[in-house]
């Protein structure tokens, strides 16, 4: 398995509606989390503490909150946030 990014919940439903360029902003944010996460949890499957806490992104247009989970190597999406800006 190697590392993804993923929606999450109600994320999901949100993202149908969202603006594509947000969006856009939002996929380039998450890659880059995915990224860093792959470098900081080089053997993710492996992992046997708890994970590490998530937290808020801004992007244009609006904002997303993340949590990893180290042993299923996912980045979850799980609340976006578009405020029009």
């Amino acid at each position: 398995m190697s590392w993804k990014w993923e929606y999450a919940c109600g994320a999901e439903e949100t993202a149908r509606t969202a603006p594509a360029a947000f969006l856009a902003g939002v996929k380039r944010k998450a890659d880059e989390l995915v990224r860093a996460a792959e470098a900081v949890h080089i053997h993710g499957r492996a992992h046997e503490g708890i994970d590490p806490k998530g937290g808020d992104v801004i992007v244009p247009g609006g904002m997303f909150r993340y949590q990893v989970v180290v042993r299923g190597e996912r980045v979850y999406i799980v609340q976006i946030t578009y405020l029009g800006y």
